[in-house]
């Protein structure tokens, strides 16, 4: 009696490893083939996803036939710190490439361009025509965002670096926002260390202020220290700016592409065809070389520029020789176009 049931036993055990061998065979083979993809195919792991969540919306979507089997697999291996993003799946791709994929840093990647020369509102424009980024502080205001962001300033204006910035569809507008302004932030303070002696900043800002007129300026890069020099000079003599692009941004939506002589008499923070000094913020964000040229300014003894149409400037060191310019350079020109500092809106010391 004991030995039939001895080989009973042995044939069931048998019989148990075959099947676990040919299982283990099976799911090997299976996590090895190709996923049922008809054609390349872009997937999205949520920021806060798990790897049961993931293998669920997988086998919903007819990606994976074994979800528990894949799960297994992926704690037998270590392979379950799979990364939020987007991932492309190419047609050919195995249960087992997705995860050591899932699990890797190649995310789909996007890029944002901030341009030098743009305000913070032409930097919101651009940021949210990006679809792909995560909005959490739209509609927020100024003082708002400024909390949010918890940025020890009045006014955001300049503060944000424009460069090219690269993303993935699980950031956010905040932490683009955080990195451009971090980035501004090393990028200031760096230049502001190898400064120009004799300049006329007390801060760093009254420097990034004057960058971000310099930028605006600016047609050629060429030039930068150069109309850095003139407007370093007239404040250095006491001189008011006069230059187009502060009373522009003090004019704010009114401004329809052309300016007035009552334009530049109208009394306005950042006019500075009427005030003295610097305007109280940034009128844009400088890049960096606009930063170097306004803690660099050329040497030399130019009060004047105006423009020549071909984006660069003439240079003059009198009111004489620059109302001659004004008529060479200008003379076919709008009758209301000015280049600061302009001649024919000289306001008397």
């Amino acid at each position: 009696m004991i030995k039939p049931l001895v080989k009973i036993l042995l044939l069931f055990f048998l019989s148990l490893v075959l099947v676990f061998a040919a299982a283990s065979f099976y799911f090997h083979s299976w996590l090895s083939s190709p996923v049922a993809l008809q054609e390349d195919y872009i997937y999205s792991v949520k920021k806060g996803a798990t790897l049961y969540s993931v293998s669920r919306d997988l086998k919903n979507k007819n990606i994976i036939k074994f979800p528990y089997v894949w799960v297994h697999y992926a704690k037998l291996k270590n392979l379950t710190k799979i990364k939020a993003g987007e991932y492309s799946l190419e047609g050919s791709i195995t249960p087992l490439s997705l995860l050591h994929l899932f699990n890797s840093d190649d995310v789909i990647r996007y890029s944002i361009t901030f341009v030098e020369g743009q305000t913070f509102k032409n930097m919101l424009d651009v940021l949210y025509q990006h679809e792909r980024i995560n909005k959490k502080l739209s509609g927020l205001t100024q003082a708002e965002l400024i909390q949010k962001l918890g940025m020890p300033v009045e006014n955001v204006e300049g503060w944000f670096f424009p460069d090219t910035y690269s993303y993935t569809a699980s950031d956010t507008d905040e932490s683009l926002l955080r990195l451009a302004y971090s980035r501004m932030q090393n990028v200031l303070d760096e230049e502001w260390q190898l400064r120009s002696e004799n300049l006329p900043y007390k801060t760093p800002y009254e420097a990034l202020i004057m960058a971000s007129i310099v930028e605006k300026e600016t047609g050629a890069a060429f030039e930068r220290d150069l109309i850095a020099g003139v407007f370093v000079r007239r404040l250095q003599l006491n001189m008011r700016l006069q230059t187009d692009p502060t009373t522009i941004y003090g004019m704010g939506e009114r401004y329809k592409g052309n300016i007035t002589r009552s334009d530049l008499k109208e009394a306005t923070p950042y006019n500075t065809y009427v005030i003295k000094g610097l305007p109280p913020t940034p009128i844009a964000m400088p890049g960096r070389e606009a930063i170097h040229a306004a803690l660099h300014p050329a040497p030399g003894t130019a009060l004047y520029f105006v423009a020549k149409g071909d984006g660069t400037h003439h240079f003059s060191d009198s009111i004489e020789e620059h109302n001659n310019a004004v008529r060479k350079y200008q003379l076919k020109r709008k009758a209301n176009y000015r280049s600061a500092p302009s001649a024919s809106t000289e306001i008397s010391e």
